[in-house]
C-alpha cells in the first residue's frame, strides 16, 4: 500500500452474484476492496474494480479454480496486519475460532451473512455482512476499514 498516514479499505462479502446499487456509493474513495468470499462469478469482481483494485478469497459456494480468488489474503497496511478468509474453514466462524487460527491485527471474514465488529485481545474482527441477495432476515451491508497511525477502526454501511 502507498505510504500515507490514513488508508481506507472497502470490505465486502457474500455477494453471491449480485452487486447492489448502493455498493458503489458506500465504497467510494476506498483504495482497495477486500472481498471475503462467496463472490458468485468474475463479473462481480470486474464491477468492483470500477471502484478500486480488488483482492478476493474463495467462499464455500465459489467455483474451484476461479483464477481471481485465493484461499486467504494477508497484507500489511501502515504497520497493521490484515487477514481475510471466508471463515467457513473453521466451521461456524467466531472471533475466538478465527483468533486461534490466524495471527493478524485485523481479521476479516464472511460466511455467516451477519454483521459483526468485535475486539478480542486487542485484535479487531470484522464480518461486513452479506452484500448480495437478502437472506436470513439480515440487512445487506459492506464495511469501510480505516487504518491510521497503526490502529484500525471499521464502519458498517447498511445497503437497504
Amino acid at each position: 500500500m502507498p505510504h500515507s498516514d490514513t488508508h481506507v479499505l472497502g470490505l465486502i462479502a457474500d455477494t453471491h452474484g449480485l452487486i447492489r446499487p448502493g455498493v458503489h456509493e458506500a465504497l467510494t474513495g476506498v483504495e482497495l476492496i477486500l472481498h471475503a468470499g462467496d463472490v458468485g462469478g468474475s463479473s462481480i469482481l470486474e464491477e468492483l474494480r470500477m471502484i478500486a483494485p480488488v483482492k478476493a478469497v474463495f467462499g464455500n459456494t465459489d467455483a474451484p479454480g476461479e483464477p481471481d480468488l485465493t484461499e486467504e489474503i494477508l497484507i500489511e497496511v501502515n504497520g497493521v496486519r490484515v487477514h481475510v478468509s471466508h471463515g467457513h474453514e473453521v466451521g461456524s466462524p467466531t472471533p475466538a475460532k478465527l483468533a486461534a487460527r490466524y495471527d493478524a491485527d485485523v481479521i476479516i471474514y464472511g460466511h455467516t451473512h451477519r454483521q459483526l465488529v468485535a475486539r478480542l485481545d486487542g485484535r479487531l474482527f470484522v464480518n461486513p455482512g452479506a452484500a448480495g441477495p437478502k437472506r436470513f432476515n439480515f440487512s445487506p451491508s459492506v464495511g469501510r476499514l480505516t487504518i491510521s497511525n497503526g490502529s484500525a477502526e471499521v464502519e458498517i454501511v447498511d445497503l437497504s
